[in-house]
C-alpha cells in the first residue's frame, strides 16, 4: 500500500517543484518590469511635479463643486416652489491665519509637495485598488495644507511615509493550505502571476519603455496632456476660490 503511494507522492513533489520554479521565474520577471516602470515613473514625476500637484488640487476642488451642486439641487427639490435661488455658488476655503511665519509656510509647502508626489494617484497606475485610497489621502492632504497647522501636516506627512496611510492595501492575507491541495494552490498562484504580468505589459507606460525609440519623449506628451486637463479644470472651477501656493 505504501509502495503504491510512493510514485504518486514523488510525482506530486516533482509537480510542485516545477510549479514553484515557474512561479519564481514569473515573480522575477514581474519584479524586473515593475522596478523599471517605477524608476521611469520617478523620472517622469520629477519633470512634472508642478503639473501633477496642480492637476490633483483642481481635481479635488472640482469634486467639491460637483458635490455642492448636487446638494443644492437636492435642497431645491425638497423646498419646491418656495425655494429661493441663491446668487452664485461659492466654495470658501478657510485659510490658516494663525501660521504667518514665512519659514513655517515654506516648511508646510515642502512637506505638502513631498507627500503629494509620494501618494499621487498616478503613482499607482499599476494597482487600481490603490488609486481610490490614494485619491482620498491626497484630498485629506490638500485639506490639511489649506486649513491645518504646520504640526498637523508634519503628523500627516509622517503618517504617509510610515506606510500606515496605505496599510489597508498592504495587509498580508492568511491562507491555510491543505497539503493534499497544495498543487492546486500553486497552479492558481501561477495563473495569477500570468495575469499580473499580462496586465503590466498592457500598461501604456510599459509600452512607452519597450516601443518608444526614446522614452523620454513621453514627458512632452504628458506635459501636453496635463496642461490641457488643467486648462479644462480651471474653466470648470473658475468660480471657486483657490488657495495660494
Amino acid at each position: 500500500m505504501t509502495q503504491n503511494s510512493l510514485p504518486i507522492s514523488n510525482n506530486n513533489e516533482k509537480e510542485q517543484l516545477l510549479l514553484k520554479a515557474q512561479i519564481n521565474l514569473l515573480e522575477h520577471e514581474l519584479n524586473v518590469i515593475e522596478q523599471k516602470i517605477s524608476s521611469f515613473e520617478a523620472i517622469l514625476r520629477s519633470h512634472l511635479t508642478n503639473l501633477l500637484i496642480e492637476e490633483q488640487e483642481l481635481t479635488v476642488l472640482y469634486k467639491k463643486l460637483q458635490k455642492a451642486k448636487k446638494e443644492k439641487r437636492l435642497a431645491q427639490k425638497k423646498k419646491g416652489k418656495k425655494f429661493k435661488e441663491v446668487a452664485g455658488l461659492k466654495v470658501i476655503i478657510d485659510k490658516n491665519k494663525a501660521d504667518n511665519n514665512t519659514d513655517q509656510q515654506k516648511e508646510k509647502k515642502r512637506l505638502y509637495r513631498e507627500a503629494m508626489l509620494y501618494v499621487h494617484p498616478d503613482k499607482f497606475s499599476m494597482n487600481e485598488g490603490k488609486i481610490d485610497i490614494a485619491t482620498e489621502i491626497t484630498t485629506k492632504l490638500i485639506e490639511i495644507y489649506q486649513t491645518g497647522s504646520l504640526e498637523e501636516i508634519q503628523n500627516f506627512h509622517t503618517h504617509i511615509f510610515s506606510g500606515n496611510a496605505l496599510m489597508e492595501f498592504m495587509k498580508p492575507t492568511s491562507v491555510t493550505i491543505d497539503l493534499t491541495r497544495k498543487d492546486i494552490y500553486l497552479q492558481k498562484e501561477l495563473e495569477q502571476l500570468k495575469i499580473q504580468l499580462e496586465n503590466v505589459r498592457t500598461k501604456h507606460i510599459y509600452k512607452v519603455l519597450t516601443e518608444y525609440e526614446n522614452p523620454m519623449i513621453f514627458i512632452d506628451e504628458l506635459k501636453e496632456y496635463y496642461t490641457d486637463r488643467i486648462f479644462k479644470l480651471k474653466k470648470r472651477t473658475r468660480k471657486a476660490n483657490l488657495f495660494d501656493l
